[in-house]
C-alpha cells in the first residue's frame, strides 16, 4: 500500500489504442490513476462517466485521468468508445501495476472471497508524488475526490 508523500510506481502499460503508455511520460503534470474491476460493468461504468462527467473541470487544471484494470485493449476500446471517455484507458491483465499500487487483494462477491482489484483512487502530484490515496473507494468517489483536487 502507498502513502501520502510516496514516489509512484512507475509502468508502462497497453492503451486502449494499442500504443504504451508510462507513468513517466505525464511528468510535471497532475494524475488521477484509477483502478477498476472491469470494464463495462455497473460500477465501474458509474465510475468511468463520473470522471468523464467532470473531465472538463479537471482537464482546465492540467490534471491527467488514467483508468487501468486488467481488461484486453480491444475491450476498454469499445468501453471508451461506448461511453465517449475523455481519458486514457490501460490494461494491466497481470495485475503488476496494481499491486504495486496496492490496488490487487481480497475482495468479497456474493458472499466468494477471491482475489481480485480493488476500487482505488490515487492522485500524483507533478513531481511523481502521492497527494490522495483512496482505497475502496465508492464508484462516483474518484469523480468527487478528483474534482477536489482541482478545486484545491
Amino acid at each position: 500500500m502507498l502513502n501520502v508523500g510516496d514516489t509512484a510506481p512507475d509502468f508502462e502499460l497497453t492503451s486502449d489504442t494499442g500504443g504504451k503508455v508510462r507513468l513517466a511520460d505525464f511528468a510535471g503534470k497532475r494524475v488521477v490513476l484509477y483502478f477498476y474491476p472491469k470494464a463495462g460493468t455497473p460500477g465501474c461504468t458509474k465510475q468511468a462517466c463520473a470522471l468523464r462527467d467532470i473531465h472538463p473541470d479537471i482537464e482546465e487544471k492540467d490534471i491527467v485521468v488514467i483508468g487501468i484494470s486488467p481488461d484486453r485493449p480491444e475491450a476498454l476500446a469499445r468501453f471508451r468508445a461506448k461511453y465517449d471517455l475523455p481519458f486514457v484507458l490501460l490494461s494491466d491483465p497481470d495485475h503488476a501495476v496494481a499491486a504495486a499500487y496496492g490496488a490487487w487483494g481480497g475482495r468479497k462477491l456474493y458472499r466468494r472471497s477471491l482475489m481480485g482489484i480493488l476500487r482505488t483512487h490515487v492522485a500524483i502530484d507533478a513531481d511523481g508524488k502521492v497527494m490522495q490515496y483512496r482505497l475502496k473507494v465508492k464508484p462516483r468517489s474518484t469523480a468527487e475526490l478528483a474534482k477536489s483536487l482541482a478545486e484545491g
